[in-house]
């Protein structure tokens, strides 16, 4: 989750330096460009290890549903059928196992 959010406030901070105007004059349109793909992808395989990360307890398994709960509620994003079939199915394990 650490990463994640590195990875989300670099996208912020990237964003706000492009709208301060601080970008224009320094870095050309492609490199910021390639700047700001590149935190994106950092911010995506930092939600995709969450979303495939199986919890090894309950309360793991809570802070990661609240964690993913959070996060869509503040982006105003939805996960992939993949993504949400990913959760369901660590979280039926997780449960599985702690009732055995």
């Amino acid at each position: 989750m650490d990463q994640h959010i590195a990875a989300l406030w670099a996208t912020a901070d990237a964003v706000h330096v492009s709208n301060a105007g601080i970008a224009t004059t320094e870095v050309t349109s492609v490199a910021y460009a390639n700047a700001l793909l590149g935190v994106g992808r950092k911010e995506e395989a930092g939600r995709l290890a969450i979303i495939n990360y199986t919890p090894r307890d309950y309360r793991e398994a809570k802070l990661k549903l609240t964690y993913l709960a959070a996060y869509l509620i503040a982006t105003g994003s939805t996960l992939t059928a993949n993504e949400m079939d990913a959760v369901l199915e660590a979280t039926r394990d997780r449960s599985s196992a702690l009732v055995s």
